[in-house]
């Protein structure tokens, strides 16, 4: 009788362990995934945050007013920036970095580039979409 007391007593612990066991495997598996999610929101976050500055960036530098495209680049960011001036003497900013392109706008005003104050855009504002991208 003991004995069957015994076998039984360490059957319920046997169980204990393996129902545990099974339960940290799944709290992982669930970490891990959390962890990947975490990791891919993090570099679209600082990637987002890069266009950003590399779009003030392009507002500061100088432009000149009398070419159709022009573009500039900023190798220790890897920003790229480009101002096309379009037909009607508006602007149009164009800041890539990595894979993510955002656009300003703007005209030229008596001889000055000037963009307006909220014309940011994450997307190209612009029908014919050729024209906003980065040659």
């Amino acid at each position: 009788m003991n004995r069957q007391r015994g076998m039984s007593s360490l059957a319920l612990v046997l169980l204990l362990l393996m129902l545990g066991s099974l339960m940290l495997q799944g709290l992982n598996q669930q970490q891990r995934a959390l962890s990947t999610r975490v990791a891919v929101e993090t570099r679209a976050l600082r990637e987002q945050a890069s266009v950003h500055s590399a779009l003030q960036w392009g507002r500061m530098q100088r432009w000149q007013v009398n070419l159709p495209l022009q573009c500039v680049q900023q190798p220790a960011q890897s920003w790229q920036v480009c101002l096309r001036r379009l037909s009607d003497d508006s602007l149009l900013l164009i800041a890539a970095s990595g894979s993510m392109t955002l656009w300003q706008s703007g005209e030229v005003s008596r001889g000055e580039v000037r963009f307006f104050p909220h014309g940011w855009s994450d997307f190209c504002p612009l029908m014919e979409s050729a024209l906003c991208r980065i040659p």
